[in-house]
């Protein structure tokens, strides 16, 4: 088994974000490129976790059956690709829950490195948000921006180093698929990744 992980957030990196969040897998979809680019990374040897929020579950918008099947589809989606999501941890609370799973609390990070006897120090944590990037710094992790979802709002967040301490220098990328292909051209060139 690979050493080598990715840790991805769903909502605005894989899929399209719904104003009120993805709360049905008919509501699921794919943002161009994104299934296409955790196959490309499985194919390099890297295994693909996800850390999500799902508030809606707290909230009474859909329930952990539900969320299964969302996540159901999108596995289902992945397949084809040849794409492994070797696991999906999300955090069902709401920020008022005041939980310590909640990005941008680093919890869920710090389960996933325990299950699966990691270290993060060298693993890229790939979001949309500030709270994404966040919880991957506090978890030691290397946090890395995606312009979709509410990256770009995130992006302008990030350039004040006031607003976002530690995360002004964060990696910044178009899409998924731009950050693996930035990945794996730095893996296979001599000392990389």
């Amino acid at each position: 088994m690979s050493n080598r992980l990715v840790i991805l957030d769903r909502d605005g990196v894989i899929n399209r974000l719904c104003p009120r969040g993805v709360a049905g897998p008919e509501e699921w979809e794919a943002l161009p490129g994104g299934l296409e680019a955790i196959a490309q990374l499985c194919r390099a040897d890297y295994r693909v976790a996800i850390i999500t929020n799902q508030s809606g579950i707290a909230r009474g918008r859909y329930s952990i059956n539900t969320l299964n099947r969302i996540h159901r589809r999108m596995l289902d989606e992945l397949q084809p690709h040849g794409g492994v999501i070797c696991a999906i941890f999300f955090c069902p609370h709401a920020p008022e829950d005041n939980c310590r799973c909640r990005k941008p609390r680093a919890g869920l990070f710090l389960e996933l490195a325990d299950r699966l006897k990691c270290n993060l120090h060298d693993v890229y944590a790939v979001g949309d948000s500030l709270r994404d990037l966040q919880a991957a710094h506090g978890a030691g992790a290397k946090p890395v921006l995606v312009e979709t979802g509410n990256g770009r709002a995130t992006l302008q967040a990030i350039s004040d180093p006031n607003a976002a301490p530690g995360l002004a220098r964060v990696p910044v990328h178009k899409d998924l698929a731009a950050f693996a292909d930035a990945l794996l051209a730095h893996a296979g060139a001599p000392g990389g990744a």
